[in-house]
């Protein structure tokens, strides 16, 4: 038996999440299909161990969607974005610049929340869409691209024929794969380390990010929890060192993630586990294949610097929607418009951010001494403040 959608999103993450609510939510059909069941215990070793900042154009899709109120019990507001440079000889600060979201004419650059309850979160608002049928333990096994719409054939041999086929499967994406669409990927010989700690300041909406040699160390935070102060961490680091580090016990591992933070929110204590995966920027050399539109980690991959890479997928998702308004849904110029839309900027983003991260890889003294220059320079001058501002914002 065919069953006919206006719509399929491979991917049942935050973003094909998003996707697939903005759709059903002004009236498209639309069905999801996802390969890992719902989490549902929180202990459950699946768990995502990492938290999103969500800026505000980002929060603005999911009050339209009606989402917001569910997840602003589990956020915490972002109202300074702290950058520091700790790159000369003694690991301590040597230069720090924080913008201020009142600079733009905001109350706050936007919320963090922990992915765990962000996506039981999710799920729980996706099942309240009449028009959104939501298949979690289930995934795309095939895909025949037709004139007038897709063939899309599931795991247990469910035959689905979309106007439009959203692929938002991750950065090792099926369906880009079976669509033949290449990848460029530049890997850093970095990994990452995300976990939960508690400290003993309080962080203020301040999120931290310190530069130093192997990559930037960020705190961003997350509510308090019992009148404890809490912060998500993502530590990058060459391969060797992360390795290192993943074997301490906790005891020690709190210890270095203090020095490491050089001490901005006094001592550390890791709650919980921690998480580890390489850092990879990846790009794919096409937006869209017969009716067909990549998004988010399908399309491109970024170092999680600068709250860059799951906003610019949500951006991904508006030009979607702003697409389908124009032209019909999956035809060809829709996805010519999507294509002009996205390509620019997702290039321009991920050029931006591979920089930062080269900078701060570098060992190289006078190299380190140039990159504090630049942050000076980015703080001081004001036309400068206020763009890179906007930009980082998605404002521009």
């Amino acid at each position: 038996m065919l069953h006919n959608k206006d719509i399929l999103v491979a991917g049942g993450g935050v973003a094909g999440l998003m996707a697939a609510m903005s759709f059903a939510s002004i009236g498209y059909d639309v069905i999801c299909v996802d390969p890992s069941p719902p989490i549902v215990e929180q202990n459950d070793m699946r768990a995502d161990l990492r938290s999103t900042a969500f800026l505000m154009p980002a929060v603005e899709m999911m009050r339209q969607i009606g989402l917001w109120d569910r997840l602003a019990p589990h956020a915490a507001e972002l109202r300074v974005m702290r950058l520091c440079d700790a790159g000369g000889v003694e690991n301590e600060i040597r230069e720090q610049v924080d913008f201020t979201a009142t600079e733009i004419g905001h109350e706050r650059f936007g919320w963090n929340i922990p992915n765990r309850a962000l996506r039981q979160t999710m799920i729980a608002h996706a099942e309240t869409f009449p028009t959104l049928d939501l298949r979690m333990g289930r995934a795309v096994r095939d895909l025949l691209p037709r004139t007038g719409a897709a063939r899309v054939t599931l795991d247990d041999g469910t035959r689905i024929e979309a106007k439009l086929v959203i692929a938002a499967d991750g950065r090792d994406s099926l369906i880009r794969e079976l669509l033949d669409i290449p990848v460029r990927t530049t890997r850093y010989g970095q990994k990452g380390i995300v976990f939960a700690v508690r400290h003993a300041l309080p962080h203020n909406g301040v999120s931290t990010e310190l530069h130093r040699t192997g990559g930037p160390f960020t705190l961003v935070p997350l509510p308090d929890q019992d009148g404890v102060h809490r912060s998500a961490v993502v530590w990058m680091d060459t391969g060797p060192n992360i390795a290192e580090l993943m074997k301490l016990d906790d005891a020690p591992f709190s210890a270095a993630a203090t020095e490491r933070s050089c001490g901005i929110l006094g001592p550390l204590q890791i709650e919980g586990a921690r998480g580890c995966w390489p850092i990879i920027s990846q790009q794919a050399s096409a937006l869209t294949g017969p009716r067909t539109a990549l998004i988010a980690e399908a399309a491109h991959v970024m170092p999680p610097i600068g709250a860059q890479g799951l906003n610019i997928s949500l951006a991904d998702i508006r030009a979607l929607l702003d697409a389908a308004g124009r032209h019909g849904l999956g035809s060809e110029a829709m996805l010519d418009d999507y294509n002009r839309a996205r390509r620019h900027d997702i290039t321009l983003r991920e050029r931006g951010v591979e920089l930062l991260n080269r900078a701060a890889l570098t060992e190289v003294q006078p190299l380190r001494d140039l990159r504090r220059a630049g942050l000076h320079l980015i703080g001081t001058l004001g036309p400068v403040r206020a763009a890179a501002l906007r930009r980082g914002m998605g404002l521009a």
